[in-house]
């Protein structure tokens, strides 16, 4: 963006210190920031080929590995000590925050390296023969929109309205509550007490700049406003903290103004050694933000924290007793000399060695009995946690038939387990009354969702009511289904466990059978397989292997999708659709997983690309998440209008995709900016201005015999008009890139009724080619017939000895029987529309008699509509077969 716009440096280092130039005044005095260090990351560097990271070209570069040793091993060393400590990264986006924090590729950062070098740490102590035990948890968040979430466990309570809720400790500060922790135990020989600890907060701030700068509108610019309303209060609590160091009186830091704030106390204000980086861009379209920066990260420096060393009192006073035995054995040895005591005799000498060997002793003695109480205390504490429930449920698990959750990530995957008792236990959701055994909220849960019965040993599983989806082994759950030993089980759409039954297993190692570890990955192997495609890996090819695992990821997204669709009652059902490289227009290239989204009302589809239909998933999740707080299903974002649809003949066949947007615009056919208007449904349109853009982008994957004078035409709406596109030549897949500007200067009912409800057709028309093949050429009518029928599939009908077949005619009559049936039954579907209308309009008028005429009127009128909308098929297909062209519709 900076190159692109030409821009140019302001900013300058000079060893600590960094200068800002202000663009608009090329005479003024550069502005000067005196800080710990100054690191200049601009240019000065070359790319090593090996890796690509970046080594300094000259000294004024600074590498990660530089920043790590200056910053990020101090946080090290400092929490090695018992230091907590924090280091934050502030300052506009794309000016380095991540770059430095986390790093990209071989340039690794902060986060990254210092989790490495901690374990590295631990690894030499223990090589080392130190028998220390050490202890490392990790937990990991993100606030967004002063919500904030746990990034270990996003579906588990961060993701309820509201996000963690932030609590505070007397001693430890603010904190988000149940927020999930990884944990990573060195086990050691004997006995010791955990002698120190620390906390290490490496932050990695949202980006600071100015909302006029981004170009943001509409939602993300009510997104930006929450961020930036975060950063303005850690602003002012800067401040404050900078206000109340220089000895200002009845300074109030407002930490609890916001989440991010009340998360960084500890941080700013209490026990922690804090480091920040404040990252700048050098270009001068960005002065107005990097001097904000600048001057965010002076008033910054001026604050002081009070660090202490996390040690137990008990610790802390064996450590005191050590140093005073240190000091006393020190005047001990000096005791005989003048210079350090000055004594008259050689009784006075002996009696003061005395008196200092007793209190050595008594303070030894002392220490011993601290530890031995303490190691007296780890046991019993031992011997308490034996007694837990914890430790009971562990123990019931090993003879109790239970399920084991499974989950993507391996670290939560065998957290949750319910236990299935003798006789009935019931699975639904926390709204069922009574409330059942085993509760489960999400996607699809039902109130009565499942029935799991333990009787005689045996356990079975039983559908619930309301079309509960649950699936056994890939196999969707009809009726009764015995349930063994690591049978895999999905309830609703994302709910996947385990069954664990102890007895069956105990009873089949005896016999020698061995049961297969239960991952992930096979379950969604299997729910693909039920699905009908082929998950088999022997004999494939590496595309068809990265297909199979595309597959596998993208049927759990369809699967919460439909889901979705389904509690939101939006009327749609989402499938996949495997897309050669030659109906994409290719000649070659992988098989490529689109997603048709189908219209159950009007069978009307959209086909969207694998990445196109993610994006659209993780709307819908927002979408559902606001209809879980609110009980509100309407949508409250800006989708992407560009639509890829599916080109098919009168058979149905497929014959290629059309990329179609409707883009809504000003009267002028501007871009609509952030829209004024509340409008969250299509009656809300009705009596107000319409304008949109309609594009045809491109085709891609025609027929081959339809590369000549290609075009589309179409009719919007009441208008008579007849549109068209240009005609490319030469081409199966043509660029159109047209457009056509439609104005409604106030929306009607009629107009709601067709844009909701109505099928939009274009009409896609190639010029066919007429060479003829040589070899076909000697070839008689008669065989060339028969050749066709077997390309076709047209099969004989044969009865008895006899031999007969169905000739052209025979088919055609038949096909014309069957139209006319469609026909006439639309022609009484019509009919009984009407008569409904009638009743309808009788019941309005307050009459309880429907005229007699007006029903002889309904029933003996052929519906001239139905006659038009036949002679202007039977006028297309006449006139298709004239211009040799074949005519294909898009719905």
């Amino acid at each position: 963006r900076e190159n692109a716009r030409g821009a140019t440096l302001v900013i300058n280092m000079i060893d600590k210190t960094t200068e800002i130039a202000n663009p608009a005044e090329k005479n003024e005095e550069p502005k000067r920031f005196t800080f710990d260090y100054s690191y200049w990351s601009h240019d000065d560097f070359t790319k090593r080929d090996s890796d690509g990271y970046l080594v300094p070209a000259s000294p004024k570069y600074a590498d990660q590995l530089r920043v790590f040793k200056d910053l990020g091993q101090g946080v090290l060393d400092n929490a090695w000590k018992g230091y907590n400590c924090s280091l934050f990264a502030y300052g506009q986006t794309g000016s380095g925050k991540s770059y430095s924090m986390v790093g990209y590729g071989a340039n690794k950062g902060i986060i990254p390296v210092a989790c490495q070098e901690l374990f590295n740490t631990i690894n030499d102590k223990k090589s080392s023969g130190d028998t220390t035990e050490y202890e490392i948890n990790f937990s990991m968040l993100e606030i967004y929109n002063e919500q904030v979430r746990d990034l270990l466990n996003p579906k588990g309570p961060s993701s309820q309205k509201g996000g963690l809720k932030i609590r505070q400790h007397p001693s430890k500060g603010f904190y988000g509550k149940n927020l999930a922790t990884t944990n990573q135990k060195t086990k050691a020989k004997g006995n010791q007490s955990m002698t120190r600890t620390s906390t290490m907060n490496l932050v990695d701030l949202a980006g600071s700049e100015r909302a006029e700068s981004t170009g943001a509108t509409g939602d993300r610019l009510k997104e930006g406003s929450a961020i930036n309303l975060s950063l303005t209060i850690l602003g002012n609590v800067i401040k404050a903290l900078a206000d109340r160091s220089s000895s200002k009186k009845n300074v109030i830091v407002p930490f609890r103004d916001s989440a991010l704030t009340k998360l960084l106390k500890n941080a700013l204000d209490g026990n922690s050694k804090t480091i920040m980086i404040a990252a700048l861009s050098p270009a001068d379209i960005n002065y107005d933000e990097t001097l904000s920066t600048l001057r965010f990260a002076d008033r910054a420096k001026s604050i002081k924290t009070k660090a202490v060393v996390n040690e137990s009192p008990t610790e802390k006073l064996i450590r005191e007793l050590k140093e005073e035995n240190a000091r006393l054995l020190a005047q001990l040895k000096g005791a005989g000399t003048v210079q350090e005591v000055k004594v008259k005799d050689d009784g006075e000498v002996s009696e003061m060695r005395q008196e200092l060997e007793d209190v050595i002793r008594q303070n030894e003695r002392e220490m011993e009995e601290m530890k031995k109480s303490w190691e007296q205390k780890l046991k019993e504490s031992e011997k308490s946690r034996e007694d837990t429930e914890e430790n009971r449920l562990r123990e019931k698990r090993k003879t109790t038939p239970h399920l084991w959750n499974l989950n993507e990530d391996p670290q939560l995957t065998g957290v949750v387990v319910h236990f299935i008792e003798p006789g009935e236990n019931t699975v639904g959701n926390s709204k069922a009354e009574p409330e059942p055994n085993i509760t489960l909220n999400g996607l699809s849960i039902q109130k009565q969702h499942a029935n799991i019965k333990f009787k005689n040993d045996v356990i079975s599983i039983f559908p619930g009511l309301d079309l509960a989806k649950t699936v056994v082994n890939g196999e969707p759950v009809a009726g009764e289904t015995i349930l063994h030993h690591n049978d895999r089980i999905v309830f609703g759409s994302n709910h996947i466990y385990v069954l664990n039954y102890p007895a069956e297993f105990k009873a089949a190692q005896e016999t020698g059978k061995e049961f297969r570890e239960v991952t992930w990955d096979i379950i969604q192997k299997e729910i693909a397989k039920s699905s009908g495609f082929d998950m088999d890996t022997k004999g494939k090819s590496k595309d068809e292997l990265l297909l199979q695992e595309d597959l596998m990821k993208i049927m759990q997204f369809i699967s919460e999708a439909n889901a979705m669709s389904e509690e939101l009652n939006k009327k749609v059902v989402f499938e996949i659709v495997l897309v050669s490289p030659q109906a994409r227009g290719l000649k070659e290239g992988r098989t490529e997983i689109f997603v048709r989204m189908r219209n159950l009302l009007n069978d009307a589809s959209w086909l969207w690309d694998k990445n196109k239909f993610i994006n659209r998933k993780f709307l819908m999740q927002e979408m559902y998440q606001n209809y879980l707080q609110t009980g509100d299903n309407k949508v409250d974002k800006e989708f992407d209008m560009e639509e890829s649809l599916t080109i098919t003949d009168f058979k149905g066949n497929q014959n290629g995709i059309m990329s179609v947007s409707a883009v809504p615009c000003t009267a002028d056919g501007s871009p609509l900016q952030d829209d004024a208007d509340d409008i969250e449904s299509p009656e809300d349109l009705i009596g107000k201005p319409l304008y949109f853009n309609l594009n045809i982008t491109n085709i891609r994957g025609l027929p081959v015999k339809f590369n000549k004078k290609v075009y589309c035409k179409y009719k919007f709406y009441i208008d008579t008009k007849e549109y068209k596109t240009n005609i490319i030549e030469g081409t199966i897949n043509p660029d159109f890139n047209y457009s056509e500007r439609f104005s409604f200067p106030a929306v009607t009912n009629q107009l709601v009724n067709y844009l909701e409800n109505e099928a939009f057709s274009i009409e896609v028309y190639g010029q066919q080619n007429t060479e003829v093949l040589q070899n076909k050429v000697a070839l008689s009518t008669k065989q060339l017939q028969h050749a066709d029928n077997l390309k076709h599939g047209s099969a004989a009908i044969h009865s008895g000895s006899g031999h007969s077949s169905l000739d052209m005619d025979e088919v055609f009559k038949l096909k014309c029987s069957l139209a006319a049936a469609a026909r006439r039954l639309a022609r009484k579907d019509g009919k009984l529309k009407r008569i409904s209308n009638l009743v309808k309009e009788s019941k309005s008028q307050n009459s309880n008699a429907v005229e007699l005429k007006k029903l002889e009127k309904i029933l003996n009128t052929a519906d001239s509509k139905l006659f038009k909308s036949a002679a202007k098929l039977v006028m297309m297909q006449k006139k298709a077969e004239m211009n040799n062209s074949q005519v294909c519709n898009i719905q």
